[in-house]
């Protein structure tokens, strides 16, 4: 069953970041919190949500 994206709620958004988070996919996992971050109006809740899944490319070590 296809699903039209623009149908998608900030919910279903978050619920697919913590699958992908689950499956060790943590860049698809912050695009996705990044996507609930945006349909989220309530600012506290927008913060949670970037604090949960933050941006890797932010936060990346790099080893030699």
């Amino acid at each position: 069953m296809l699903v039209d994206p623009a149908n998608l709620t900030a919910a279903d958004h978050l619920d697919a970041a913590r699958e992908m988070a689950a499956s060790n996919r943590p860049f698809l996992a912050y695009l996705l919190a990044k996507e609930a971050a945006r349909l989220t109006a309530d600012p506290a809740t927008v913060a949670a949500i970037s604090a949960a899944f933050p941006d890797l490319t932010l936060t990346r070590e790099e080893t030699d």
